[in-house]
């Protein structure tokens, strides 16, 4: 069984017990969250889940593992002749999810559907703080932690253009056409 879910603006192709490494999300490590579902695979027989309710009710729960930074990465600009030369740096701001249930809360795992319905005893309804649901839990109303600082360069000032080749006052140049008439008539 798997699932295609959609993460920061990008889409994942998730089974239960991936790890996963997306975009920088502001929740804590060790908070769950839920991962919105584009499609819906199960195992079986059933026929996967695109669109429509059945893909509301699909369930994709992911544990933040931890925060962690990308690789660096390097961006270097140069044009020769021309002295430019420029030279910057990146680093991503990255989250690893560890992926944990997937499915229909009203479907049961096949596991579970072998077993006697007289054994079973009705378990308590767990209560989860909701990350994007209906009311923030304490943990959400507190700000996020915000990116370090980037020390900025100075803006380097602007070269005033280059200076274009003075002509000759306009004046000059009409006594030595009227002399080259002159002489040539």
């Amino acid at each position: 069984m798997y699932a295609i879910v959609k993460v920061g603006g990008k889409q994942y192709r998730v089974e239960k017990g991936d790890s996963l490494l997306v975009d920088r999300m502001p929740e804590d490590e060790g908070a769950k969250v839920v991962l919105e579902p584009l499609l819906f695979a199960p195992d079986g027989k059933d026929e996967p889940v695109f669109g429509g309710d059945d893909l509301g009710k699909v369930k994709v729960e992911a544990k933040i593992t931890g925060h962690e930074r990308g690789p660096k990465i390097h961006v270097l600009k140069f044009k020769p002749k021309r002295g430019y030369k420029r030279r910057q740096g990146h680093r991503s701001e990255l989250t690893r999810l560890e992926i944990g249930d997937i499915g229909l809360p009203g479907r049961k795992a096949p596991a579970a559907a072998e077993k006697p319905a007289a054994t079973k005893k009705p378990a308590a309804a767990k209560k989860e703080p909701t990350t994007a649901g209906n009311k923030p839990t304490a943990a959400a109303k507190q700000p996020s932690p915000k990116k370090p600082a980037v020390a900025e360069k100075p803006v380097a000032a602007k070269k005033p253009p280059a200076a274009k080749p003075k002509k000759p006052p306009a004046g000059d140049d009409t006594k030595t056409q009227e002399k080259e008439r002159s002489d040539g008539s």
